[in-house]
């Protein structure tokens, strides 16, 4: 339940990389587990990681196939934008976390979820993506444009853009 003296924060989420996925979900549910109201925004590759990690190819035409192809959806797929080392540095920062108890991606937005922090997946990127809301795991908000986040965002205590 949420009143005026509640603070929000308002933060977008715009890559697919791990080491940018980890920080949004760590500081949105960090924020909900201390009683802020939470709205993220995903957008372009960000909304791949609102995907199901059971779909693999999306899209209707050619292009959006590629796409999806070389950028997969969903948590379990994330990699390290650096340090990759065609997958070497991204099992090996996982297996650092696993070692020190840091919650997975998979594991964090199941939390958001819990903790009702609201995940928005962004309308012109789901169309430029030719994905729909069969695509995105259950739980999510309805897709929104960025207007209705920039509103959001302008009401929000804090703002962030990882």
């Amino acid at each position: 339940m949420t009143n005026d003296e509640t603070k929000k924060m308002a933060m977008i989420c715009w890559s697919n990389d791990l080491d940018r996925v980890w920080p949004v979900l760590i500081l949105a549910t960090t924020a909900a587990a201390s009683g802020l109201e939470v709205d993220v925004f995903f957008t372009f590759w960000g909304l791949r990681v609102l995907q199901k990690n059971s779909i693999r190819v999306t899209g209707s035409n050619w292009m959006q196939k590629a796409e999806s192809l070389v950028d997969a959806g969903g948590t379990d797929r994330l990699r390290l934008g650096k340090i990759n080392f065609a997958g070497v540095g991204t099992k090996m920062i996982k297996t650092l976390a696993t070692d020190h108890k840091v919650a997975s991606p998979t594991e964090l937005l199941e939390m958001a979820l819990d903790l009702e922090v609201r995940l928005h997946p962004c309308q012109m990127t789901m169309d430029l993506y030719g994905l729909s809301k069969d695509d995105f795991i259950d739980g999510i908000q309805p897709p929104i444009g960025a207007a209705s986040f920039i509103n959001m965002a302008a009401e929000a205590d804090i703002s962030m853009f990882i």
